[in-house]
């Protein structure tokens, strides 16, 4: 089955050779496009662009959506594989696109990501861990009664959906989802009887180091997020943030990291009122 990447670029310019440098070097996969969606910026992205003579498509800041813009360019890709990734992340290895596709392309699921780790030594370091174990995993409908929400947990920060199934699915159902379409996505798949796959042999690294200014409107955008679609809230979470939250200081501990204690009250803080103002 052949695949088109599709990623959306914002101020992207320092990532976009060393991004597409590891892209060309992917192995046993039938790599047919990659496609850039450039927001308007002021950086250099599209000189940069040109210059590698990259396939792009240019749009206004008011145009882009997290979820229509992903939905509209897969609609119209040829590919039996759409990828959709973000500009930041980094690819070391050259079996990453295999690894994220083979079970795609072998018809046993329809959905699957990658694993995540981040270089920086903050709480984001934990939180990949604790979400992004280093072990694959595939999930099901009959797996929601025991994971809830996290059934439904899916990141297009590097992700692969079957092209014909995300078109009988009807995408994103042309919402403008403010974030987490990609939840959104995993729970359609979920309840139309398709599988997911977590491969935790397709690496990227993706890494962040938010304020907790930044930290608050990207929860803020979370509660907005399952107001919209309040259905998601009979899923429960099954304790996963209880759980999520001994993680970090465990390992916090374990690894004598003093600066992630001390920043991990005002941190959960800011997210569970970012949560919180969001949805009400």
């Amino acid at each position: 089955m052949n695949i088109e990447i599709i990623c959306p670029l914002y101020n992207g310019s320092k990532y976009i050779e060393s991004l597409v440098n590891s892209i060309s070097k992917q192995k046993n996969v039938n790599l047919l496009a990659s496609f850039f969606v450039l927001t308007d910026t002021k950086d250099n992205s599209e000189k940069i662009l040109n210059k590698l003579n990259l396939n792009y498509v240019k749009i206004a800041k008011s145009e882009f959506s997290h979820s229509l813009t992903r939905e509209y360019y897969a609609f119209k890709s040829k590919a039996d594989i759409v990828v959709f990734i973000t500009q930041d992340i980094v690819i070391e290895s050259d079996l990453w696109l295999y690894n994220l596709t083979k079970d795609i392309a072998s018809k046993e699921v329809a959905g699957t990501y990658s694993r995540q780790i981040s270089k920086y030594n903050n709480i984001e370091k934990y939180t990949r861990e604790f979400n992004y174990k280093s072990i694959s995993r595939t999930v099901s409908k009959k797996d929601i009664d025991e994971l809830g929400l996290k059934c439904f947990f899916f990141s297009d920060a590097a992700s692969a959906v079957n092209k014909e199934v995300f078109i009988k699915i009807n995408g994103y159902d042309n919402k403008d989802l403010p974030i987490s379409e990609d939840m959104y996505l995993a729970y359609k798949l979920i309840n139309s009887d398709y599988k997911i796959k977590y491969c935790a042999d397709s690496i990227v690294y993706h890494s962040h180091n938010f304020s907790l200014k930044e930290l608050y409107n990207r929860y803020k955008l979370t509660g907005k997020f399952f107001k919209q679609n309040s259905y998601l809230n009979n899923y429960g979470t099954n304790k996963s943030g209880g759980s999520l939250a001994k993680y970090i200081i465990k390992r916090a501990i374990q690894d004598k990291n003093i600066k992630v204690l001390f920043r991990f009250i005002p941190d959960m803080l800011v997210r569970f009122i970012g949560m919180k103002v969001g949805y009400y």
